[in-house]
């Protein structure tokens, strides 16, 4: 999380530091990138970067958690658009990922997180689509998700719903990006794969 100073800054400053480090971890994965090329795009002395973070993952974080917020707002969105409609939420929240890390100004940061994943990366970016079951964020989904379209019946069987779909979102991303598939392709299997979890994957024995 950025020092208390990072959130003093007039807004001008601050969205160029932003800029700068977008910049730079778009060039490369977390660990390849350099402070200094931060620094010297931003147009500030190296002191004045740990004025505002820990780190250069503290710079990277936060970036990936503001990405993580627009997507639980995206979720929440396409929840009330589609009355409570799970997959067809999570559906278009998959399309839209893809279609944001196409425009020039993303790609490539969400290409680099994407092929650069490890638990941490995953549990910040997904903290709100599946976060803990307390978690009010979770809430919020929980909320406006129409269960009785679900064959769950409790709050704790929806979490591990929403703990699948994400995984299989992930997966799908990462195959998606690192394959280089048009976004109707990354769709067509993305579909598949929820039309199964949608009927069951085992035949029923009456």
């Amino acid at each position: 999380m950025p020092k208390a100073t990072f959130f003093n800054l007039k807004e001008e400053k601050r969205q160029i530091l932003i800029d700068a480090a977008k910049q730079e971890f778009s060039r490369v994965s977390l660990y390849e990138a350099s402070i200094s090329n931060i620094l010297k795009t931003a147009g500030i002395p190296r002191g004045s970067f740990y004025q505002y973070f820990e780190d250069k993952e503290d710079a990277f974080f936060y970036l990936l958690n503001e990405h993580a917020k627009e997507r639980h707002e995206c979720l929440v969105s396409n929840l009330k658009k589609f009355e409570g409609d799970l997959f067809k939420a999570i559906s278009e929240i998959f399309r839209s990922t893809l279609e944001h890390s196409e425009d020039k100004g993303q790609r490539d940061f969400i290409r680099n997180v994407l092929l650069n994943m490890n638990y941490k990366i995953e549990n910040t970016f997904s903290q709100y689509l599946s976060e803990d079951v307390a978690n009010e964020r979770y809430d919020d989904i929980y909320d406006l998700v129409n269960a009785e379209q679900l064959n769950v019946s409790s709050r704790k069987e929806m979490f591990h719903v929403m703990q699948i779909l994400t995984a299989v979102t992930f997966h799908n991303l990462i195959h998606s990006v690192s394959n280089n598939l048009s976004v109707s392709a990354a769709m067509k299997k993305y579909e598949t794969e929820l039309k199964l979890l949608q009927s069951g994957l085992m035949r029923s024995s009456s």
